[in-house]
């Protein structure tokens, strides 16, 4: 076992990650026998622990999902000596949580590896499906330009860095103070060594315009929900309907990593249109956790 932790997706070198997606897509192997791997939530989640979960199964090991409940990070039990406690039953720890230095403490004191389910900084398990369900749709990532609209989230970061790891371009349109921070800029800039390109575009229309891939999120998530009705007039000229997406490629695909508030930040006509991928998307978080868990045990 890699005594590796997989915080960011850049956690992960060009080449790793695009050996990680390889993996993804390659028969699953027992190579978690024997082992088992802590799911530890503090945000719960539909997708990730099931796709974490059967992941494990898949490769032969067992999965525990552990609530908060039980751990009580940082309240019961500071975050590391959780971390200490289950490093000595388990061979993995993957945890969901809000606070991103949670896992950054985690990790600090950690024996075996660390994977972030999501954080408010990051969500790198996400990116990982987003970028196999690009290559499976174009063979490449490399080339190809995806567009992100609406609230520059956690998932937006890490799919913007994924996606300049594997040489596409990316192109975001944000509300003002909704949009890429000053250190994202700064660390999109260094990406650029990859190939890949970031631009912050001046519109909607113009972030879309020629793109392969259109991507957004929730307006609001989970723990904002009493920010939704001062979100939705502000985040509306970022809601993708048919209109806008006539604008991309005639080959582009949407996707949105779900849950999807229909009628919000994407139409039910895209969501449910035949350049949607939500759904294979979806099932990929299966898939690339395997192939993560995988890379992990070569």
């Amino acid at each position: 076992m890699k005594a590796r932790s997989f915080l960011e997706i850049d956690d992960l070198s060009p080449t790793e990650l695009s050996r990680v997606l390889d993996l993804s897509e390659a028969p699953a192997q027992p190579l978690l026998q024997g082992i088992g791997v802590a799911l530890l939530f503090e945000k719960p989640s539909l997708r990730t622990r099931n796709s974490s979960e059967m992941a494990v199964v898949q490769l032969g090991g067992h999965p525990a999902y552990i609530t908060n409940a039980e751990a009580g990070l940082d309240t019961r039990e500071s975050a590391p000596d959780v971390v200490r406690t289950l490093q000595g039953y388990y061979g993995i720890v993957a945890a969901r949580v809000f606070g991103h230095d949670k896992l950054e403490r985690m990790a600090a004191v950690a024996t075996v590896p660390i994977i972030n389910l999501l954080s408010d900084r990051a969500h790198p398990v996400q990116a990982l499906a987003d970028l196999l369900t690009i290559r499976q749709e174009f063979g490449s990532v490399e080339g190809r330009r995806v567009s992100w609209l609406g609230d520059f989230t956690n998932v937006a970061r890490s799919l913007a860095i994924g996606v300049m790891m594997q040489g596409g371009s990316v192109s975001v349109a944000c509300p003002e103070g909704y949009g890429p921070s000053t250190a994202d800029l700064e660390r999109f800039a260094s990406l650029r060594v990859h190939g890949g390109s970031f631009e912050v575009a001046a519109s909607p229309t113009a972030c879309v315009t020629h793109s392969d891939v259109v991507s957004t999120d929730a307006w609001y998530s989970m723990g904002q929900e009493e920010e939704a009705e001062l979100r939705r007039p502000i985040m509306e000229p970022y809601r993708v309907d048919d209109a806008l997406l006539k604008l991309a490629s005639p080959t582009a695909i949407f996707m949105h990593c779900l849950p999807a508030h229909r009628g919000d930040e994407a139409t039910s006509d895209v969501l449910d249109g035949a350049q949607s991928r939500i759904w294979p998307q979806a099932q990929n978080r299966m898939h690339t956790m395997k192939g993560l868990f995988s890379w992990l045990c070569e």
